[in-house]
Protein backbone atom coordinates (compact mmCIF):
# COMPACT_ATOMS: atom_id res chain seq x y z
CA UNK A 1 0.00 0.00 0.00
CA UNK A 2 1.06 3.63 -0.49
CA UNK A 3 1.74 5.73 2.61
CA UNK A 4 -0.63 8.73 2.84
CA UNK A 5 0.51 12.00 4.37
CA UNK A 6 -2.61 13.25 6.12
CA UNK A 7 -0.87 16.36 7.46
CA UNK A 8 -0.01 17.40 3.91
CA UNK A 9 -3.56 16.66 2.80
CA UNK A 10 -4.91 19.18 5.36
CA UNK A 11 -2.05 21.63 4.87
CA UNK A 12 -0.92 21.64 8.51
CA UNK A 13 2.32 20.92 10.33
CA UNK A 14 2.84 17.69 12.27
CA UNK A 15 2.93 19.84 15.42
CA UNK A 16 -0.51 21.35 14.71
CA UNK A 17 -2.95 21.55 17.61
CA UNK A 18 -6.32 19.86 17.60
CA UNK A 19 -8.00 23.23 17.00
CA UNK A 20 -5.69 24.05 14.07
CA UNK A 21 -6.41 20.70 12.44
CA UNK A 22 -10.15 21.17 12.88
CA UNK A 23 -10.03 24.70 11.45
CA UNK A 24 -8.00 23.61 8.43
CA UNK A 25 -10.34 20.71 7.72
CA UNK A 26 -13.50 22.81 7.93
CA UNK A 27 -12.06 25.46 5.62
CA UNK A 28 -11.06 22.93 2.97
CA UNK A 29 -14.16 20.76 3.18
CA UNK A 30 -16.35 23.84 2.58
CA UNK A 31 -14.19 24.76 -0.43
CA UNK A 32 -14.41 21.31 -2.03
CA UNK A 33 -17.91 20.26 -1.00
CA UNK A 34 -19.42 18.62 -4.14
CA UNK A 35 -22.68 20.56 -3.76
CA UNK A 36 -21.03 23.97 -4.08
CA UNK A 37 -17.55 23.48 -5.57
CA UNK A 38 -16.87 23.80 -9.28
CA UNK A 39 -13.52 21.99 -9.00
CA UNK A 40 -13.45 18.89 -11.26
CA UNK A 41 -11.98 16.73 -8.47
CA UNK A 42 -14.20 18.12 -5.69
CA UNK A 43 -15.70 14.76 -4.79
CA UNK A 44 -12.28 13.09 -4.67
CA UNK A 45 -10.77 15.89 -2.58
CA UNK A 46 -13.68 15.83 -0.14
CA UNK A 47 -13.26 12.10 0.38
CA UNK A 48 -9.52 12.54 0.94
CA UNK A 49 -10.13 15.37 3.43
CA UNK A 50 -12.67 13.31 5.34
CA UNK A 51 -10.22 10.43 5.46
CA UNK A 52 -7.40 12.63 6.74
CA UNK A 53 -9.51 14.32 9.40
CA UNK A 54 -11.01 10.99 10.45
CA UNK A 55 -7.53 10.03 11.61
CA UNK A 56 -5.92 13.31 12.72
CA UNK A 57 -9.12 14.49 14.40
CA UNK A 58 -9.07 11.48 16.75
CA UNK A 59 -6.41 11.62 19.47
CA UNK A 60 -5.90 7.84 19.61
CA UNK A 61 -5.78 7.37 15.84
CA UNK A 62 -3.43 10.33 15.48
CA UNK A 63 -1.02 8.87 18.02
CA UNK A 64 -0.96 5.58 16.14
CA UNK A 65 -0.57 7.37 12.83
CA UNK A 66 2.35 9.45 14.14
CA UNK A 67 4.02 6.26 15.31
CA UNK A 68 3.52 4.83 11.84
CA UNK A 69 4.90 8.02 10.29
CA UNK A 70 8.18 7.61 12.12
CA UNK A 71 8.49 4.15 10.58
CA UNK A 72 7.73 5.54 7.12
CA UNK A 73 10.55 8.09 7.20
CA UNK A 74 13.08 7.36 4.50
CA UNK A 75 10.81 4.87 2.75
CA UNK A 76 11.46 4.98 -1.04
CA UNK A 77 8.72 6.88 -2.83
CA UNK A 78 6.54 4.76 -5.09
CA UNK A 79 7.42 1.47 -3.44
CA UNK A 80 4.78 -0.47 -1.47
CA UNK A 81 4.79 0.43 2.21
CA UNK A 82 4.30 -2.13 4.95
CA UNK A 83 4.05 -1.24 8.64
CA UNK A 84 6.33 -2.90 11.22
CA UNK A 85 5.00 -6.24 12.50
CA UNK A 86 4.34 -4.86 16.00
CA UNK A 87 2.71 -1.64 14.86
CA UNK A 88 -0.80 -1.17 16.23
CA UNK A 89 -0.23 -3.17 19.40
CA UNK A 90 -2.39 -1.72 22.13
CA UNK A 91 -4.47 0.29 19.69
CA UNK A 92 -8.01 -0.84 19.03
CA UNK A 93 -9.74 0.35 15.89
CA UNK A 94 -13.43 0.99 16.41
CA UNK A 95 -14.07 0.57 12.69
CA UNK A 96 -16.84 3.15 12.78
CA UNK A 97 -14.99 5.76 10.72
CA UNK A 98 -11.68 4.18 9.75
CA UNK A 99 -10.14 5.36 6.50
CA UNK A 100 -9.33 2.87 3.75
CA UNK A 101 -5.65 3.38 4.51
CA UNK A 102 -6.09 2.66 8.21
CA UNK A 103 -8.42 -0.25 7.57
CA UNK A 104 -5.84 -1.88 5.28
CA UNK A 105 -3.16 -1.32 7.92
CA UNK A 106 -5.23 -2.99 10.60
CA UNK A 107 -6.08 -5.83 8.29
CA UNK A 108 -2.29 -6.29 7.99
CA UNK A 109 -1.86 -6.46 11.78
CA UNK A 110 -5.02 -8.43 12.47
CA UNK A 111 -7.33 -5.55 13.28
CA UNK A 112 -10.94 -5.27 12.22
CA UNK A 113 -12.92 -3.09 9.85
CA UNK A 114 -16.59 -2.32 9.54
CA UNK A 115 -17.91 -2.05 6.00
CA UNK A 116 -19.88 0.89 4.66
CA UNK A 117 -18.45 3.23 7.28
CA UNK A 118 -19.56 6.88 7.30
CA UNK A 119 -17.50 9.87 8.36
CA UNK A 120 -19.19 11.82 11.11
CA UNK A 121 -18.66 15.40 12.21
CA UNK A 122 -20.69 17.56 14.56
CA UNK A 123 -22.20 20.68 13.03
CA UNK A 124 -20.77 24.13 13.66
CA UNK A 125 -22.31 26.51 16.20
CA UNK A 126 -24.21 29.49 14.82
CA UNK A 127 -24.92 32.94 16.25
CA UNK A 128 -27.80 35.40 15.93
CA UNK A 129 -29.37 38.32 17.83
CA UNK A 130 -32.84 38.53 19.37
CA UNK A 131 -34.54 41.81 20.34
CA UNK A 132 -36.83 41.75 23.40
CA UNK A 133 -38.74 44.27 25.51
CA UNK A 134 -37.33 45.29 28.88
CA UNK A 135 -40.51 43.83 30.40
CA UNK A 136 -39.48 40.39 29.12
CA UNK A 137 -36.36 40.54 31.29
CA UNK A 138 -38.42 41.40 34.37
CA UNK A 139 -41.02 38.67 33.93
CA UNK A 140 -39.53 36.09 31.56
CA UNK A 141 -41.29 35.22 28.32
CA UNK A 142 -41.59 32.88 25.35
CA UNK A 143 -40.97 34.29 21.91
CA UNK A 144 -40.99 32.89 18.38
CA UNK A 145 -38.17 33.86 16.05
CA UNK A 146 -37.67 33.18 12.36
CA UNK A 147 -34.18 32.06 11.35
CA UNK A 148 -33.02 32.41 7.74
CA UNK A 149 -30.59 29.60 7.00
CA UNK A 150 -28.50 29.60 3.78
CA UNK A 151 -28.01 26.21 2.17
CA UNK A 152 -27.16 24.72 -1.22
CA UNK A 153 -29.92 23.23 -3.38
CA UNK A 154 -29.57 20.20 -5.67
CA UNK A 155 -28.07 22.37 -8.41
CA UNK A 156 -25.48 23.89 -6.09
CA UNK A 157 -27.18 27.30 -5.82
CA UNK A 158 -27.30 28.97 -2.43
CA UNK A 159 -30.90 29.42 -1.24
CA UNK A 160 -32.42 30.65 2.01
CA UNK A 161 -34.63 28.42 4.11
CA UNK A 162 -36.75 29.79 6.96
CA UNK A 163 -37.40 27.97 10.21
CA UNK A 164 -39.31 29.11 13.29
CA UNK A 165 -37.98 28.50 16.80
CA UNK A 166 -39.63 29.02 20.17
CA UNK A 167 -37.24 30.78 22.55
CA UNK A 168 -37.63 30.88 26.33
CA UNK A 169 -36.46 34.23 27.71
CA UNK A 170 -35.33 33.65 31.31
CA UNK A 171 -36.20 36.20 33.99
CA UNK A 172 -33.27 38.49 34.74
CA UNK A 173 -31.57 38.26 31.34
CA UNK A 174 -29.31 41.23 30.55
CA UNK A 175 -28.37 42.94 27.30
CA UNK A 176 -25.45 41.22 25.59
CA UNK A 177 -26.10 37.92 27.35
CA UNK A 178 -26.16 34.86 25.11
CA UNK A 179 -28.82 32.16 25.27
CA UNK A 180 -27.72 28.70 24.16
CA UNK A 181 -30.14 26.54 22.18
CA UNK A 182 -28.65 23.08 22.10
CA UNK A 183 -28.74 21.30 18.76
CA UNK A 184 -30.23 24.26 16.85
CA UNK A 185 -27.03 25.25 15.05
CA UNK A 186 -25.69 24.01 11.71
CA UNK A 187 -26.44 20.35 10.88
CA UNK A 188 -23.78 17.67 11.34
CA UNK A 189 -22.57 15.27 8.67
CA UNK A 190 -22.88 11.52 8.56
CA UNK A 191 -25.62 11.47 11.18
CA UNK A 192 -23.58 13.46 13.72
CA UNK A 193 -25.48 15.93 15.95
CA UNK A 194 -26.01 19.55 14.97
CA UNK A 195 -24.13 22.40 16.59
CA UNK A 196 -25.68 24.87 19.02
CA UNK A 197 -27.36 28.22 18.36
CA UNK A 198 -26.28 31.20 20.48
CA UNK A 199 -28.73 34.12 20.67
CA UNK A 200 -27.42 37.50 21.85
CA UNK A 201 -29.96 39.51 23.83
CA UNK A 202 -30.74 43.07 22.73
CA UNK A 203 -33.32 45.40 24.29
CA UNK A 204 -35.82 47.19 22.10
CA UNK A 205 -35.35 51.00 22.42
CA UNK A 206 -37.84 52.61 24.83
CA UNK A 207 -38.17 56.36 25.32
CA UNK A 208 -38.97 55.91 29.04
CA UNK A 209 -36.08 53.67 30.00
CA UNK A 210 -32.32 53.47 29.63
CA UNK A 211 -30.46 50.32 30.66
CA UNK A 212 -26.86 50.12 31.85
CA UNK A 213 -25.88 46.58 32.78
CA UNK A 214 -28.38 45.50 35.46
CA UNK A 215 -29.40 49.09 36.36
CA UNK A 216 -32.44 50.78 34.82
CA UNK A 217 -33.01 54.55 34.52
CA UNK A 218 -36.56 55.90 34.18
CA UNK A 219 -37.60 59.51 33.53
CA UNK A 220 -40.50 60.53 35.80
CA UNK A 221 -42.43 63.78 35.08
CA UNK A 222 -43.58 65.76 38.18
CA UNK A 223 -45.60 68.96 38.64
CA UNK A 224 -43.98 72.16 39.94
CA UNK A 225 -45.86 71.84 43.26
CA UNK A 226 -44.84 68.19 43.68
CA UNK A 227 -41.24 69.20 43.10
CA UNK A 228 -41.39 72.27 45.36
CA UNK A 229 -43.50 70.93 48.24
CA UNK A 230 -42.58 67.25 48.06
CA UNK A 231 -45.01 64.38 48.59
CA UNK A 232 -45.97 60.89 47.60
CA UNK A 233 -46.48 60.03 43.92
CA UNK A 234 -47.31 56.73 42.16
CA UNK A 235 -44.82 55.70 39.49
CA UNK A 236 -45.35 52.83 36.98
CA UNK A 237 -42.14 50.79 36.70
CA UNK A 238 -41.20 47.59 34.82
CA UNK A 239 -41.91 45.59 37.99
CA UNK A 240 -45.22 47.31 38.81
CA UNK A 241 -46.48 50.60 40.23
CA UNK A 242 -44.59 51.88 43.30
CA UNK A 243 -45.24 54.77 45.70
CA UNK A 244 -42.31 57.17 45.84
CA UNK A 245 -41.54 60.10 48.16
CA UNK A 246 -40.42 63.20 46.28
CA UNK A 247 -38.19 65.36 48.54
CA UNK A 248 -39.19 69.05 48.86
CA UNK A 249 -37.37 71.55 46.62
CA UNK A 250 -36.53 68.91 44.00
CA UNK A 251 -35.32 70.05 40.60
CA UNK A 252 -35.26 68.46 37.16
CA UNK A 253 -32.51 65.86 37.05
CA UNK A 254 -32.79 64.81 40.70
CA UNK A 255 -32.13 61.08 40.97
CA UNK A 256 -34.08 58.77 43.30
CA UNK A 257 -32.67 55.27 43.82
CA UNK A 258 -34.90 52.23 44.32
CA UNK A 259 -32.51 49.51 45.44
CA UNK A 260 -32.97 46.06 43.91
CA UNK A 261 -35.69 47.16 41.46
CA UNK A 262 -33.45 47.00 38.40
CA UNK A 263 -33.16 43.89 36.24
CA UNK A 264 -33.88 40.89 38.52
CA UNK A 265 -30.66 38.99 37.77
CA UNK A 266 -28.88 36.76 40.31
CA UNK A 267 -27.57 40.04 41.72
CA UNK A 268 -30.45 42.47 41.00
CA UNK A 269 -29.68 45.93 39.70
CA UNK A 270 -31.19 49.20 40.91
CA UNK A 271 -33.90 51.41 39.42
CA UNK A 272 -33.09 55.12 39.24
CA UNK A 273 -35.93 57.62 38.85
CA UNK A 274 -34.87 60.84 37.12
CA UNK A 275 -37.27 63.66 38.02
CA UNK A 276 -38.39 66.03 35.27
CA UNK A 277 -40.38 69.10 36.32
CA UNK A 278 -43.15 69.78 33.78
CA UNK A 279 -44.93 73.17 33.73
CA UNK A 280 -48.68 73.32 33.09
CA UNK A 281 -49.51 75.32 29.94
CA UNK A 282 -50.79 78.91 30.29
CA UNK A 283 -53.48 78.43 27.69
CA UNK A 284 -56.47 80.06 29.48
CA UNK A 285 -57.15 83.19 31.54
CA UNK A 286 -57.10 81.44 34.91
CA UNK A 287 -53.76 79.76 34.24
CA UNK A 288 -52.24 83.02 33.05
CA UNK A 289 -53.55 84.79 36.15
CA UNK A 290 -51.94 82.20 38.43
CA UNK A 291 -48.60 82.60 36.65
CA UNK A 292 -48.91 86.40 36.92
CA UNK A 293 -49.55 86.11 40.66
CA UNK A 294 -46.47 83.96 41.09
CA UNK A 295 -44.42 86.48 39.12
CA UNK A 296 -45.55 89.35 41.37
CA UNK A 297 -45.36 87.61 44.73
CA UNK A 298 -42.34 85.32 44.37
CA UNK A 299 -38.93 86.97 44.24
CA UNK A 300 -37.31 84.33 42.09
CA UNK A 301 -34.71 84.77 39.35
CA UNK A 302 -33.32 81.49 38.01
CA UNK A 303 -30.63 83.41 36.08
CA UNK A 304 -29.26 85.27 39.09
CA UNK A 305 -26.21 83.02 39.37
CA UNK A 306 -25.29 83.69 35.74
CA UNK A 307 -24.19 87.25 36.64
CA UNK A 308 -24.08 90.13 34.18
Amino acid sequence: MEYKDYYKELGVEKTATEAEIKKAYRKLVRKYHPDVSKEPDADKRTKALNEAYGVLGDAEKRAAYDELGRSAQGHPKGEPFRPPPDWGAGYESSGADDSDFFADLFAHVGGRRRANSTFQMQGEDSHAAITIDLQDSYQGAKRHIVMRVPEADAQGHVVTRERTLEVTIPKGVTEGQQLRMKGQGNPGSGGAPAGDLYLEIRFRPDARYKVEGRDVFETVPVTPWEAALGGEIDVPTPSGTVSVSVPPNSQTGRKLRLKGRGIPAAQPGDLYLLLEVVLPPANDDKARELYATMAREMAFNPRQKLGG
